[in-house]
């Protein structure tokens, strides 16, 4: 054994532990190759778009073996998969610094106990190739989560999110009482937006200005949209 480690230039200490330890490591083997295919079929059903956080939550919310991040994320290089990640952000929020500001009527409570009381609303890029970029206004109910409204053009006046808010309006059957949280952008501080508010019963909410936390609820469901429905195809570097 000695003769054979001088000549691959191995220590005897070394080699006594690659092989006081093959018990252990073919065990380890064994565990990776079923957390592998575990990952594989989620991965799949995702349509290959989760990364290796939400692959993580998906497996502890289906019981089993717990899978730290770092190792399942280190298990996904090692068989060459990897999600969707969108790697360029358009701006779509431009304020209207003259422009009359609502309260912030609901904080960083994007909750709610009952359907149809509490929404949040913003405008988002969806990476889709075409002559001209699309642009895709949300309304999203806080208590189910669901896309209660929506409006998609190749521009970002007020028409945009006007549509979306009707959108939700035929959808809900009513408004009235509902409040509609959103950022500072021009479209959502327009006079004409805030007419059909009123018209519909709705009362505006805005958070800070330049804070996307402020409007987390939104910027989820744009990431989720993003990289779960659409894919990532499209995406501009």
């Amino acid at each position: 054994m000695k003769r054979l480690c001088d000549i691959l230039g191995l220590s005897r200490s070394s080699f006594c532990y690659w092989r006081r330890t093959a018990a252990a490591r073919a065990a380890r083997q064994t565990v990776e190759a079923g957390i592998a295919a575990r990952i594989r079929k989620v991965h799949q059903d995702s349509g290959c778009t989760y990364e290796a956080p939400t692959i993580t939550a998906e497996l502890r919310d289906g019981g089993g073996q717990v899978v730290n991040h770092k190792r399942l994320a280190r298990i996904m290089r090692t068989i060459g998969l990897q999600g969707v990640r969108p790697r360029r952000r358009h701006r779509t929020t431009l304020a209207d610094q003259a422009a009359a500001k609502a309260p912030d009527l609901i904080g960083r409570d994007f909750t709610a106990s009952e359907v149809n009381t509490k929404y949040v609303g913003d405008i988002t890029y969806p990476p889709v190739s075409g002559p001209r970029p699309l642009h895709l206004a949300t309304v999203i109910d806080l208590a189910s989560r669901r896309l209660a409204g929506w409006a998609i053009a190749d521009h970002m006046r007020a028409e945009l999110v006007i549509d979306a808010l009707a959108a939700a309006e035929r959808t809900r059957g009513s408004l009235a009482g509902a409040i509609m949280r959103t950022d500072h952008g021009s479209q959502y501080t327009s006079r004409s937006f805030a007419e059909i508010c009123r018209s519909a019963g709705v009362r505006q909410s805005m958070g800070a200005v330049g804070s996307s936390v402020d409007n987390a609820a939104a910027e989820s469901f744009n990431a989720a949209f993003k990289r779960e429905t659409l894919k990532g195809r499209g995406l501009v570097e």
